[in-house]
């Protein structure tokens, strides 16, 4: 699919996560086959006052590409003057994104993420202002509605349309359910009916099968992944295949989970102080070895190491364990 003058080489796209799509997750993602990455949020605001920690969040690596910025915000002045003054001139991103669906409380007591679906008037101003300011693609992340008294994907859908955005997302659930419930997928096939630009799926895709259903019953022109791709970035590979028409496995072999673990560990340790890099590591391990033999006991030691040489010394004693043992 096309994103404005962008080319994908893929419709299996990763999610914009907090906390999650670092440099790192991502340059992971791609090697497996995400034919889009995208940085955590980042605050307009931060940008407009440098603020140290927002600026470390923007480092991609040329690897990455194409890769697509997201940042969040509620006054139309700072998010067009971020764009002219500070990310028009960054050619390390390809597409700009405005987060309108982050159902974070911190976010949404201030009037940004998903509060913004609240007000479409103002959601109107931000992403016309930012289009036309941009010299990139924009797209516009969103969710079904504040909640069920409250559903205006629609509206929202047609006012990005009409503001010229190039693409749009839906997560198919409302702010009110945060993750829990089940994605609303009738949501996304019916914004897909009435809108002209392409339409991006998002919600409940945990396994290759859930993307073909998902394009096959919304006929939306991609597919975002979220939790889906939590230890296991074979989803991008697998679901390409099977959008192929290939056979993929239904299991990922043990050893093959850590060797990505360990290599995950590795390249987190270049990017990040080794501390903050093994803390970091700790929620990543769980979710590799989630279903693995003695995943349990294994968890518990990840969480107790606290050098990178620790942490490699116990995925190969895993690894030597499962093989023993199998």
């Amino acid at each position: 699919m096309k994103i404005g003058n962008i080319e994908l080489k893929s419709n299996v796209v990763l999610a914009p996560m907090a906390g999650i799509t670092d440099k790192t997750y991502r340059m992971i993602c791609k090697k497996f086959g995400a034919g889009l990455v995208c940085t955590e949020m980042i605050s307009a605001k931060g940008l407009l006052y440098n603020d140290k920690k927002t600026h470390t969040l923007m480092d991609i690596d040329v690897g990455d590409t194409p890769v697509s910025l997201q940042i969040f915000g509620s006054d139309p002045d700072i998010m067009e003057k971020i764009v002219i003054e500070k990310l028009n001139h960054m050619d390390t991103f390809q597409i700009l994104d405005i987060n309108m669906g982050c159902p974070a409380p911190k976010i949404v007591k201030n009037g940004d993420g998903s509060a913004l679906m609240k007000n479409p008037m103002l959601a109107g101003e931000i992403m016309k202002r930012v289009k036309a300011a941009s010299n990139k693609p924009v797209t516009v992340k969103f969710r079904k509605g504040w909640n069920d008294e409250n559903i205006n994907f629609l509206e929202i859908g047609r006012i990005a349309q009409e503001s010229g955005i190039d693409t749009v997302i839906l997560h198919g659930r409302t702010r009110e359910q945060f993750y829990s419930g089940k994605a609303d997928w009738d949501a996304i096939r019916e914004l897909k009916e009435n809108m002209d630009i392409p339409v991006i799926g998002n919600g409940d895709i945990f396994t290759p099968k859930d993307v073909m259903d998902m394009l096959e019953y919304t006929k939306c022109d991609g597919v975002m992944i979220g939790r889906g791709a939590f230890g296991n970035p074979w989803i991008f590979r697998d679901s390409n295949e099977l959008i192929k028409g290939s056979v993929v496995e239904d299991r990922i072999a043990h050893e093959e989970k850590l060797r990505q673990l360990s290599e995950h560990v590795e390249m987190l340790v270049m990017e990040k102080p080794e501390r903050v890099a093994l803390l970091q590591m700790r929620k990543h391990a769980g979710w590799y070895i989630k279903g693995l033999y003695g995943a349990a006991e294994m968890r518990g030691r990840f969480n107790r190491v606290k050098t990178r040489d620790e942490m490699i010394s116990l995925i190969n004693e895993y690894i030597d364990k499962i093989n023993r043992d199998s």
